[in-house]
């Protein structure tokens, strides 16, 4: 990456900065969440009143089929990052397998609603030379890659955008998690490209970001047309801390 950084990204803050460029939006995520999809066509129109064109690509379907491969990936450099951590960490506990047996003789306080399946199915991991650790890494790289290469270069895009998250849930001890099903910036985390996010607005009280994605050495693309977004969006609210008691005063703020 020599030669190919800047010193100072401040000369790109640009608030005309979204005139002329060229903006994939994944069509996937265009219709979920009903207040979300709102948000994502304000943020759309918002960029389209300042010059930008607006195109809708099929970006996920390229990246579908990555699983479980991800996950694997995940799971072999949390163990070894951790380890490595800890080693000269001042803690009590020097490993991954460490925290694990301190959870299961503090199962009551640390662990009273759910278990470590987690840790535990990294610490059954090799190293980082296991063959399965290094194809799932290439194979999840190579994916992401040639797609996000594919529409920034062959079909000249400036970025591809799409909602960041959907909004945050409450912690359910019997169902579980509930996923809304965005996430666009999830390629550019595994293909290691450039990703900023940005306000997009509130869903009753609770934020939401929009994501732009892009090519590897080119942030300064990036936090233009981010900047320029926000500054004609302005969407950041200033957090509340509103009480889990009270209904609030914001629930529509943005929509």
């Amino acid at each position: 990456g020599e030669g190919k950084t800047q010193k100072d990204y401040t000369k790109f803050l640009d608030i005309n900065g979204l005139a002329g460029k060229r903006i994939g939006v994944e069509k996937s995520m265009l219709k979920g969440h009903e207040v979300v999809d709102r948000l994502l066509q304000n943020a759309l129109d918002a960029m389209r009143s300042k010059g930008a064109t607006i195109i809708e690509i099929d970006f996920m379907a390229m990246v579908n089929g990555l699983s479980p491969s991800p996950f694997l990936v995940l799971q072999y450099e949390f163990k070894d990052g951790l380890n490595r951590y800890l080693s000269s960490a001042n803690a009590k506990v020097k490993t991954l397998q460490d925290i694990i047996a301190f959870n299961a003789s503090h199962e009551a306080e640390a662990m009273p609603y759910f278990k470590q399946d987690i840790l535990e199915s990294s610490q059954e991991k090799a190293g980082l030379d296991s063959k399965e650790y290094r194809e799932a890494l290439a194979k999840i790289t190579s994916i992401t890659r040639k797609a996000l290469d594919h529409f920034l270069k062959e079909e000249k895009l400036n970025t591809i955008c799409g909602p960041t998250n959907g909004p945050s849930w409450c912690t359910d001890l019997v169902n579980g998690d509930f996923f809304t099903g965005y996430g666009v910036y999830s390629p550019a985390a595994i293909a290691g490209y450039p990703h900023i996010t940005v306000p997009m607005g509130l869903v009753f009280g609770l934020p939401v970001g929009i994501s732009f994605l892009g090519l590897p050495y080119a942030e300064q693309d990036l936090i233009t047309i981010a900047y320029a977004y926000e500054q004609v969006s302005k969407n950041r609210s200033t957090p509340k801390f509103i009480s889990s008691a009270d209904d609030g005063d914001q629930q529509h703020d943005n929509v």
